[in-house]
């Protein structure tokens, strides 16, 4: 009997992130990579190279949601091919018929899905609202049968993995924690200043206008300064605020390294995450909340049932109408006014990252998942080498 070869090359695939993305190179590819797997990611990026011991295979994103999902998807396609790797693993419901491809040419496929996909839809403002539940519902039944085929499914959320896990059981959540590691220095409260931190896409539907109103709500006497790290995700999300009074109070750093970030966020003496109430938003996890909490930063937040038990349950902040720049004020002169109990929040936040809000223990998912479709593969592969033997 011939010994099957191992294949332990495992290739991410994006049409819209940047390859290193926070969630698919910072947390999965670096994970996969330190686990002892081949790893390279094709995505918009003006070469090929090497960082922490993931490959880059860059491609030239095209303009225009028509060329994304014609050219660029040719692309990305021709180029999974050439690897041949043991897994595909993909981040954008546009790639899903490339992913069911791949499936009919026998590969090995994963689904990445960020996003809860039809209440996504119901939030994009470039579809006429009139067009978008027929498109959302439309999007969710191609994404749902799709699910069927793929190898496997890892979800951002549980509420995504809930819906997912239906037609796929081999669906798991990964959710977007920070690593341990990454924050061990980062949360001293001993050199904080009147600052307050965001970090992540400037735009309306994420609060910045409420945000930089809020600060000119602020009294007159009270020194504080809202660092935003990130870009304005459109020139209008920018002039809306840029004009504001609150604007004078505002620093903008733009996209920032992740050493940088975690720089920001350990001067800062408040996080805030005030996405507006979009259906999408309710039940999402970004980052920056748990980065927040890694930081050992109290945070003022959106009153979303997800966030309120979680920040709740912590101890680790204040949540808030998101829409009413009066109340994030409120919350911002509470914790600046009384920064013993800021610092409680943020030491509370930093325990409840450590014991349950962490990477390691998400890690261990992923990789579980990868050794149970690269098992499953060898073991076909014996059970074929078997019969020919015979």
């Amino acid at each position: 009997m011939q010994t099957v070869f191992m294949n332990r090359k495992i290739v991410h695939l994006t049409s819209a992130h940047s390859p290193f993305d926070i969630r698919i190179f910072h947390r999965e590819c670096k994970s996969l990579a330190a686990a002892g797997y081949e790893v390279i990611v094709i995505a918009p990026h003006s070469c090929n190279e090497a960082q922490d011991g993931v490959g880059i295979r860059g491609f030239q994103s095209r303009k225009g949601k028509l060329a994304r999902f014609t050219v660029s998807e040719w692309q990305i396609f021709k180029k999974a091919l050439n690897e041949r790797a043991a897994i595909y693993h993909f981040h954008d419901p546009d790639l899903v018929f490339v992913g069911l491809i791949l499936r009919a040419l026998g590969k090995k496929v994963i689904y990445d899905a960020h996003e809860f996909l039809p209440k996504d839809i119901l939030s994009k403002h470039y579809l006429p609202p009139r067009f978008r539940p027929a498109v959302a519902n439309a999007a969710g039944f191609v994404e749902r049968w799709a699910s069927i085929w793929f190898s496997g499914i890892v979800s951002a959320t549980p509420a995504i993995a809930s819906r997912l896990a239906r037609v796929n059981r081999n669906t798991i959540t990964a959710q977007n924690f920070p690593t341990v590691k990454e924050f061990d220095s980062s949360h001293s409260t001993d050199s904080r200043k009147p600052l307050l931190a965001y970090a992540g896409g400037l735009a309306a539907r994420r609060g910045i206008a409420e945000m930089v109103r809020a600060m000119g709500m602020l009294s007159a006497g009270r020194e504080a300064i809202l660092e935003l790290a990130g870009e304005f995700e459109t020139p209008s999300d920018y002039r809306l605020v840029e004009s504001l009074p609150g604007w004078s109070r505002v620093r903008l750093r733009g996209i920032l390294k992740r050493k940088e970030v975690r720089e920001l966020l350990s001067a800062a003496s408040i996080g805030l995450v005030l996405y507006q109430p979009l259906p999408n938003h309710y039940e999402a996890g970004p980052h920056k909340l748990f980065e927040y909490m890694a930081a050992g930063l109290p945070m003022i937040a959106s009153d979303f049932p997800l966030w309120r038990r979680i920040i709740e349950e912590a101890e680790c902040g204040i949540v808030v109408d998101p829409t009413q720049p009066a109340a994030i004020a409120e919350a911002i002169e509470f914790l600046l006014a009384h920064p013993d109990k800021a610092a409680r929040m943020g030491e509370c936040g930093r325990k409840a990252f450590q014991e349950r809000y962490n990477w390691e223990g998400e890690e261990k998912k992923l990789l579980k998942l990868y050794e149970s479709i690269l098992e499953s593969s060898a073991v076909r592969g014996r059970t074929r080498d078997g019969e020919a033997a015979a």
